[in-house]
C-alpha cells in the first residue's frame, strides 16, 4: 500500500489523519508494507520518518509525473490518495490528476471534502478523481449522497468509513495531569484559522461566567501554517484581545502547539463539553469532531452537514453558526444538567467505539482488497488498458457523433456541442468516421449494422466518387450540393484507407463489396498524387485490404510505387537533428512513419521498417515536453527545420496519429519503449497537456477542437471527436491483441471495453 497526501511533521488535517491510519493498518496486517509519498508545501522541507519513501513538490508538475513513474516501478498493489483541496498544486489541486492518470495500479481515494456547491474547477477535478479511482471513501452518508447526486458516482463504488478516533483515557487522571481541578471545562482543538469561529466561543463566555465563574475554555492548537504565512499570528492575537476586552481572559487558556494523539486524548477526556463553532455551513468532515465523539464527549457544534449526521440521536447540541448566545445557552444547559450530559456522553461513547482506528483500518483494508479484486477480475474479462489513466472510460460514447450525423452524413463543425449546419460536410470526416465504425465493430466482435452509422458514411463516400475522373470530391453543402470541381489528394487517400479497411474486414458482404469496388476504381488515381500524406493514407488502406486477400497486380504496383516514394523521401533525410522527409512538420505527422512501419513489416523490408521507426522515435521525443506531457506541433505556426515549436494551437488529430503509430510500432517490434508515448498522447485528451484541462467531454462524448494560447477551443467538431474516439478504440484493440506478459507490461495501457448493452451503439 502507498498513501499519497500530506504527512507529519507537516501540520494539517490530512497529515493528522493519515499518520494514525497508517499505523493502524500496519498493526492490523503486520505482513503488509505501507509507504507514503508525502506532499511538500512551497518553500518548506521536513525531516520525515522512515515510512515516507518519496516527496512531491506541490507546484511542480514534473514532480507528479516522476512520482507516478516511481510508483509504477514498485510492487505496490494499491494507492490510497488522501484528497483535500489546498494540498495539491494547480487550479483546485488538478496537478495530482497528472499523477493518477499515469498509475498502473488501482487507486482508492479518500475524499476529505465533497463540495455540495462546487465551482467549475472543483467540479471538474472531483469528477475526474472519481473516474480515476477504483473505490471512493467518504466519512459520512451525506457525502456519499452528494457524490451520487452532484457527481453521478455509482453507489457501488463508494465506501462510507468513519473518521478514526483514539481510545478514551481515564478522565480523572487527565484532569489531574492538566491541573484543571474541578473547573468546568470547554475545549476546542485543531489548527487555528478564521473559519473555525473560535471568537464566538469566547463571546459566549461572559454569559457562562455569570453562573460558573471558574469555567475555562481551552483552545488547543497552533495557527495553521498557511494562515501564519500570510497573517502571522494576527488571528490568535485577535482572540486574546477579544477575551481581554470581554473580561474573560482568565477563563481562556491558549495552548499554542500541535498536540500529539496522546495529548489530545488527555485533553478530550478531561473536558466537560467539546465546542465546534465552525463557520463553514457546508463542511463535509471534521477530524476534531470525530475525535470528540470517539472520546464520548458531549458536543456543541454549529449545524454543518457532518455535525448534523454524527451528532444525531441526541449525541450533541446543534446551534446556528456565528451565534454566541446560542452557544452560551447550550453550554449552560449541559453544565447545569448532569443527567442530560451523561446521556449524551453515553450515546457518543457507543458510536465512538465503532470509530477506533483499528476498526477504521480494517474497513480500509476491505476497500483496498475490493479494489484489487475488481481490477483483477476486469483484467481477465475486458481489455487491459487505460482504465485509470483515461479517467475510467467504460465505453466508446457515440452520443456526440450521432448528434453530428444526419441523413446525408457527418457534419464537419459544431458550435460548442451543437452541429453547425452552415459548415456542411466533407469527405475527410466521413472517411474517418467509417474507419472508426469498422474498427469499433472489430472491437465488439460484431458486424456493422445495415441501417447504422457506417452505412451512412459509406454512402457519403460512394456519392463523393466521380467515375469520369476516378477521384473523390471533398466538400458538400448542407443543401447536398458538391462545392468543388478539383479533388483534394489527402481526402482521396483517407477515403482509400477507410474503404481498404472495410474491404479487408469480415463485415457484411454488401458493405465489403461496395467498399472494395470503390477502392479498386479509385486506387489508380493515387499514382498521380504529390502529397506524402496521401501516399501514407493509401498505403495504410492497401495494408488493411491485404489482411483479408492477396493483393492484385494494381495493388502491388501502387504499393511498390508509393512506398518507394515515401521511403526515398525519408531515407534521404540523413540529418540526426532532423530525420524527417520534409522541411516542415505540419499536420497528421505520425501517419508518415506509421505507413512506413506498416508497409515495411508487410513487405518484410527491414530498411523501410527501420526508417519508419527512426522517424517516429524522433517525432515522439520532439513532441514530449520536459514535464512529461504530450505537446504536439501547433497548427498556427508549423515547425520548420531549425525553428522553434509553438506550444499552442494544438490539434486533437495529432494525439490520435501518435497513439496509432506508437501502438503499431509496439505490435511490430514488441518493444515497450512505444507504450509510454502512446499513453502520453492519449492522456493529452484527458488533461495531461499544457493547460492541464480535459478536451474530452464525458457528458456528450465529444472532444473539444484544440488548445489555443491559454484556453481551450470549446467547439466539439467532427475531426476532434473522431480523433479521440479512434485513439480510444485503437488502445482497446491493441490491448485485446497484446500477448500476456509480466504484470508491469500488462498494466502499461488500460481501457475498459464498451459493454454489450451500450445505449449509444451504432
Amino acid at each position: 500500500m502507498c498513501f499519497i497526501g500530506s504527512y507529519g511533521p507537516r501540520r494539517c488535517g490530512v497529515a493528522a489523519f493519515t499518520e494514525p491510519l497508517r499505523r493502524a493498518l500496519v498493526s492490523c496486517d503486520p505482513t503488509s508494507v505501507c509507504s507514503v509519498f508525502a506532499m511538500n508545501d512551497p518553500g518548506r522541507t521536513y525531516v520525515y520518518p522512515a515510512e515516507v519513501a518519496h516527496t512531491i513538490e506541490e507546484e511542480s508538475l514534473v514532480a507528479y509525473h516522476r512520482a507516478a513513474d516511481l510508483l509504477n516501478e514498485t510492487a505496490t498493489d494499491v494507492v490510497c490518495l488522501q484528497h483535500e483541496f489546498g494540498i495539491f498544486g494547480g487550479v483546485e489541486g488538478r496537478h495530482v490528476l497528472a499523477l493518477l492518470r499515469r498509475l498502473s495500479m488501482p487507486i482508492v481515494t479518500t475524499l476529505h471534502t465533497v463540495p455540495e456547491a462546487p465551482n467549475p474547477a472543483q467540479r471538474e477535478v472531483t469528477r475526474e478523481l472519481c473516474d480515476l479511482s477504483e473505490r471512493l471513501v467518504v466519512m459520512s452518508p451525506g457525502s456519499a449522497e452528494t457524490l451520487q447526486r452532484i457527481y453521478r458516482v455509482a453507489s457501488a463504488k463508494i465506501d462510507v468509513i468513519s473518521h478514526g478516533a483514539p481510545a478514551a483515557v481515564d478522565r480523572e487522571r487527565s484532569r489531574t495531569l492538566l491541573e484543571l481541578g474541578a473547573r468546568p471545562t470547554l475545549l476546542t482543538f485543531g489548527l487555528l484559522s478564521p473559519n473555525k469561529g473560535i471568537e464566538y466561543g469566547i463571546d459566549a463566555l461572559p454569559a457562562i461566567v455569570e453562573t460558573y465563574p471558574k469555567v475555562v475554555y481551552v483552545v488547543l492548537g497552533a495557527t495553521h501554517p498557511r494562515v501564519r504565512a500570510h497573517q502571522s499570528e494576527r488571528y490568535r492575537q485577535s482572540l486574546e484581545g477579544r477575551a481581554e476586552e470581554l473580561g474573560v481572559r482568565a477563563n481562556v487558556v491558549f495552548q499554542n502547539r500541535f498536540a500529539s494523539d496522546e495529548e489530545l486524548a488527555q485533553f478530550l477526556s478531561a473536558a466537560d463539553i467539546y465546542l465546534v463553532p465552525y463557520l463553514n455551513p457546508t463542511q463535509s468532515t471534521s477530524g476534531t469532531l470525530a475525535y470528540a465523539v470517539g472520546a464520548g464527549k458531549a458536543v456543541i457544534a454549529t449545524a454543518f452537514p457532518y455535525a448534523m449526521e454524527i451528532l444525531a440521536n441526541g449525541r450533541g447540541v446543534l446551534v446556528p453558526a456565528a451565534d454566541s448566545g446560542a452557544i452560551a445557552d447550550a453550554a449552560l444547559d449541559l453544565l447545569g444538567n448532569h443527567r442530560k450530559r451523561s446521556r449524551m456522553e453515553r450515546k457518543s461513547e457507543a458510536l465512538g467505539r465503532t470509530m477506533r482506528w483499528d476498526q477504521v483500518a480494517a474497513s480500509y483494508l476491505d476497500s483496498f482488497r475490493h479494489a484489487v479484486r475488481a481490477r483483477e477480475q476486469r483484467s481477465h474479462t475486458m481489455p487491459r488498458g487505460l482504465a485509470a489513466t483515461s479517467r475510467g472510460i467504460r465505453r466508446v460514447h457515440l452520443g456526440h457523433l450521432r448528434a453530428m450525423t444526419d441523413d446525408s452524413g457527418l457534419l464537419q463543425h459544431a458550435t460548442l456541442c451543437a452541429p453547425r449546419y452552415s459548415a456542411g460536410y466533407c469527405l475527410d470526416d466521413n472517411a474517418r468516421a467509417l474507419l472508426l465504425m469498422v474498427r469499433r465493430a472489430k472491437l465488439q466482435r460484431r458486424p456493422l449494422r445495415s441501417q447504422g452509422l457506417a452505412t451512412r458514411y459509406l454512402a457519403f463516400i460512394e456519392d463523393a466518387y466521380v467515375p469520369t475522373s476516378g477521384r473523390f470530391r471533398n466538400f458538400m453543402s448542407h443543401s447536398r450540393q458538391w462545392l468543388e470541381t478539383c479533388e483534394a489528394e489527402d481526402s482521396h487517400g483517407r477515403a482509400l484507407w477507410a474503404l481498404g479497411t472495410l474491404g479487408g474486414s469480415p463485415n457484411p458482404s454488401g458493405h465489403r463489396e461496395l467498399a472494395s469496388s470503390l477502392f479498386d476504381r479509385a486506387l489508380p488515381a493515387s499514382l498521380t498524387f504529390d502529397s506524402p500524406r496521401a501516399w501514407a493514407y493509401t498505403l495504410l488502406g492497401l495494408d488493411a485490404r491485404s489482411a483479408r486477400e492477396a493483393p492484385d497486380r494494381t495493388m502491388v504496383t501502387v504499393r511498390r510505387e508509393l512506398a518507394g516514394r515515401l521511403f526515398a523521401l525519408f531515407a534521404d533525410a540523413r540529418s540526426e537533428s532532423w530525420p524527417w522527409g520534409e522541411d516542415t512538420l505540419t499536420y497528421c505527422n505520425a501517419r508518415l512513419p506509421e505507413a512506413l512501419i506498416a508497409t515495411g513489416a508487410r513487405l518484410r523490408d527491414p530498411p523501410m521498417l527501420a526508417t519508419g521507426l527512426r522517424s517516429l522515435r524522433w517525432l515522439a521525443r520532439l513532441q514530449s515536453d520536459t514535464s512529461g506531457i504530450f505537446s504536439p506541433v501547433g497548427s498556427k505556426r508549423f515547425l520548420a527545420s531549425g525553428g522553434a515549436k509553438a506550444t499552442h494551437e494544438q490539434q486533437p488529430v495529432e494525439a490520435c496519429t501518435m497513439v496509432s503509430a506508437c501502438l503499431l510500432a509496439h505490435r511490430t517490434t514488441g518493444s515497450l519503449e512505444w507504450l509510454p508515448y502512446a499513453r502520453m498522447a492519449f492522456d493529452w485528451y484527458l488533461g495531461a497537456n499544457v493547460l492541464d484541462r480535459s478536451l474530452y467531454d464525458a457528458s456528450t462524448g465529444g472532444c473539444r477542437d484544440g488548445i489555443h494560447e491559454g484556453r481551450l477551443d470549446e467547439n466539439q467538431g467532427a475531426e476532434s471527436t473522431l480523433s479521440f474516439l479512434m485513439a480510444l478504440v485503437e488502445i482497446q484493440l491493441h490491448e485485446r491483441s497484446a500477448p500476456t506478459g509480466r504484470p508491469r507490461d500488462r498494466a502499461a495501457l488500460r481501457v475498459v471495453e464498451d459493454p454489450e448493452n451500450d445505449p449509444n451503439e451504432e
